[in-house]
């Protein structure tokens, strides 16, 4: 009998011990990151919550409710600037638990999820708000532009294919009637991309240094550059203090229609001692190195911090993959990826000491764009003390910025985009040889191909034409009949 009174006791015991354990979670800490086309919102808990979140009309809210939860943070001191955000109301819901209420100023698209602790922060709601129709970017490209950029990849794309496949024989009375169009000299565009950003800080120097805040000035510092100079134009793939997804940030370029992408990070490493700068290209096999691969995997990862989901997506990147495996661009692109990535190590080299004499490669997510030349550049250790504090300043960044943009503007002044205004300055100051030829206006393929005696299929391979576009000013080369 006494045996059965403590068993029970013993199991009344067991039972009643995690009910009384169980607290509410506390919201110790809310932080909000605007971005042009969306707002996070990240609620810092003190553990595991479980949360609604619907909206509400006349007027535009958004109520996130979380169970078994209370407020410990101060919601008025949160900067809403640049936000759909108006105001931040929180108290306590019918039947217990937090409601957190989001005065809104304009429509929102909202989506949220949880994360689990990792090594920089606990448990964590993200709310995020997406605003419907609005550019990733700032200054989004002109339609005019994109159109004749995307003109370009189809011709690129077109002329890689012909290089797998038979000539196909087209009557020459059927080609090459179009007359020269007005040359476009359109600016070159170039997406620069500086790493981590909002609750991703990135590797942090030993000195409290942040990458994501090293890397942005190093960027703004570039985009500067890039737009005082004429015939370039810079688009930010983030122009702010907030994450962008890997994936993303290639598709923001694709979207602009960049001609070149280079993302911006700082190294960092387990000892203090490595120091200097890299570039990296992409590697379809892997890295080339156990450092670089090292690296990607650790950049790959970030996505586990800047919350997609709380992890990576192995269908996104099968699709990036595959569209890099498939796309028969993909050869020339590295082949100038690997090009410019030699001229700016050669300009880095002039300013910073270097972690490697070569352009090395391996598979960073942000490199897999098949049609856009892509680097990605490692400015420095941040985890070496002495180069944490070069990082930090400005004329370093400044001359960072410079080397970069230096090899990038001599790799297209030597190899400028047909449409572009260095290609346009470039036929127009140089003077055409005996096999040259200069488009006039009104001029065909066709009319030339006679006039020179070649075939106009001849004329179009010798001058790597995919099409019947030429441009006024153009320098065609004649080769011999």
């Amino acid at each position: 009998m006494i045996k059965r009174m403590l068993r029970g006791l013993l199991v009344a015991t067991l039972l009643w011990l995690p009910l009384t354990g169980l607290q509410a979670a506390e919201v110790e800490n809310v932080r909000l990151w605007a971005a042009p086309d969306h707002a996070r919102l990240v609620f810092d808990l003190s553990g595991p919550a479980s949360a609604s979140v619907f909206g509400l009309d006349s007027p535009r809210r958004l109520v996130v409710d979380l169970d078994d939860s209370r407020m410990a943070a101060d919601v008025a001191g949160i900067d809403l600037s640049g936000s759909a955000i108006s105001r931040i109301r929180t108290g306590v819901r019918d039947g217990g638990g937090l409601r957190v209420v989001l005065e809104l100023e304009r429509e929102v698209e909202p989506r949220h999820f949880s994360l689990a602790p990792n090594d920089q922060y606990g448990h964590r709601l993200v709310v995020d708000l997406e605003y419907p129709g609005e550019s990733a970017v700032q200054d989004p490209i002109d339609p005019i532009e994109a159109m004749l950029r995307e003109q370009e990849i189809a011709a690129n794309r077109a002329r890689a294919e012909s290089g797998s496949e038979p000539e196909r024989v087209v009557p020459e009375a059927a080609v090459a009637l179009q007359q020269a169009q007005p040359h476009p000299r359109r600016d070159i565009i170039i997406a620069i991309d500086p790493g981590h950003g909002g609750e991703d800080p990135g590797a942090i120097g030993p000195g409290g240094t942040r990458e994501k805040d090293v890397v942005m000035e190093i960027s703004r510092r570039l985009q500067r550059l890039v737009d005082e100079a004429e015939g370039f134009r810079a688009v930010m793939i983030r122009d702010g203090d907030y994450y962008v997804g890997l994936r993303q940030r290639t598709q923001i370029a694709r979207e602009q229609k960049a001609d070149f992408f280079v993302s911006i990070h700082a190294d960092a490493f387990t000892s203090p001692r490595p120091q200097g700068s890299s570039v990296y290209a992409l590697s379809q096999r892997g890295a080339t190195s156990e450092t670089a691969q090292w690296l990607a995997e650790s950049e790959n990862r970030a996505d586990l911090i800047g919350g997609v989901d709380g992890n990576l997506s192995l269908r996104d990147k099968d699709e990036v993959l595959r569209g890099v495996l498939l796309d028969l661009t993909m050869t020339a692109t590295l082949n100038d990826s690997l090009s410019i990535g030699g001229q700016v190590l050669d300009q880095l080299g002039r300013v910073n000491r270097l972690h490697r004499n070569r352009v090395e490669q391996a598979g960073f997510m942000v490199l897999k764009s098949p049609d856009i030349p892509s680097l990605l550049i490692e400015a420095g250790f941040i985890s070496n003390p002495d180069e944490e504090r070069r990082l930090r300043d400005p004329s370093h960044q400044q001359n960072l910025a410079r080397a970069i943009f230096a090899g990038l503007q001599d790799h297209f002044r030597r190899n400028p985009p047909p449409a572009s205004l260095l290609a346009w300055q470039r036929d127009n100051n140089r003077s055409t040889g005996g096999n040259e030829y200069r488009i006039q206006p009104g001029d065909t393929l066709s009319q030339i191909a006679a006039r020179h005696n070649v075939s106009t299929s001849r004329l179009k391979q010798a001058n790597e034409l995919n099409g019947d576009v030429i441009r006024v000013g153009q320098v065609l080369r004649i080769p011999r009949s």
